[in-house]
Formats: structure tokens, sequence, C-alpha cells
């Protein structure tokens, strides 16, 4: 598929919406919109008993709280693990000294390029929390058992999350088999 260059129809804080004629691997041509996204990275901290740290954060296009694994967006040239990083420490307060890349997923490719880098961190360290101005979560620790609980329940909706779970508690039981 050929891909001219976008232009940007509307520019945000964190992504564009692009619109564009591409054509085809079968020779047709057709106008598409789609978000163009810089990438994020989320992370699964996990502590020495194997439980684990949610978020329960707000978020206003569904307009109420929902339960995340800790996740944002990678900044201009940020690398997806020092992203992963940054964002643990600013929503959990924790520190990991050990960071293993379980996976990537593409969160909506039917209309945004958007790549999540999932991380498990491991050997936490308290530090302070570094909220950005509009954040609005608490975090919680639960054990897998618990998150998996949760997932069945539908109490945990969140894409990203569910799969990085699911992917975090394979490589735990294999690591602690």
């Amino acid at each position: 598929m050929k891909i001219e260059s976008p232009p940007i129809i509307w520019h945000g804080k964190v992504f564009d919406f692009n619109c564009k004629e591409i054509v085809l691997p079968n020779g047709k041509t057709t106008q598409i919109g789609f978000i163009h996204h810089p990438g994020s990275s989320a992370v699964i901290p996990i502590f020495e008993n194997g439980s684990i740290v949610l978020i329960h954060q707000y978020r206003p296009p569904v307009e109420g709280n929902i339960w995340e694994i800790p996740s944002g967006c990678m900044l201009p040239e940020e690398e997806p693990l020092d992203c992963a990083r940054r964002e643990l420490q600013e929503e959990c307060g924790l520190i990991g000294s050990q960071f293993e890349k379980i996976g990537e997923i593409l969160v909506a490719p039917w209309y945004s390029d958007e790549r999540v880098h999932l991380f498990l961190a491991t050997c936490l360290t308290s530090c302070e929390k570094k909220l950005d101005e509009d954040e609005i979560l608490t975090t919680h620790i639960f054990t897998f058992n618990e998150v998996m609980a949760m997932i069945e329940r539908g109490e945990i909706q969140d894409a990203a999350t569910i799969i990085g779970l699911k992917m975090a508690f394979s490589a735990w039981k294999k690591r602690t088999s």
C-alpha cells in the first residue's frame, strides 16, 4: 500500500487526525481518515509476592473511572522503555529496577496507528508520584487471581489492560513455575 504524506485535519495535545488518499494493494484508490498517535507504553508492576498495581482513573470520554494498568503516550524521541519507566513513577510512585518487554499491541488499526508497548516491571521501590494536572487516579494493589476475576466479571474493560494483564499473568506463571 502506497501512502502519500497526509494533511493534518485536526492537531490535538496527544494525537492528530489525518485524511489522505491511498492506493490499496489491489490498485484501487480510496480516501481514509485516521488518528496518528505517537505510540504509548503500558506497564504491569509486580511485587515480589506476585501482587500487582492497577490504577482507577477518571476518563472524560467514558464519563467515569476505569481500571487500568499504568500507561501513557511517548514523548517526542522517547523510547518505549523510558516511557514505561516514567509512567510507572508518575502514576504509581514506583521505580522498577527490572523491566521485561512482553509484547506490542495495535489499539484500533481500523482508525488509528497507535501501538502500545507492554512491559513487566519488577524489583519495585517507592518514590514520589508526579501526576499530570489532568490526571485523576488512585492506585490499588491486587493479586493476579483478583484481577483475572475482575476481567471475567467485566469490571476491567480497557483493552490494553486486559491484554497486558493476561500476557503478564502468563509470563509471571512461567517465572514462578
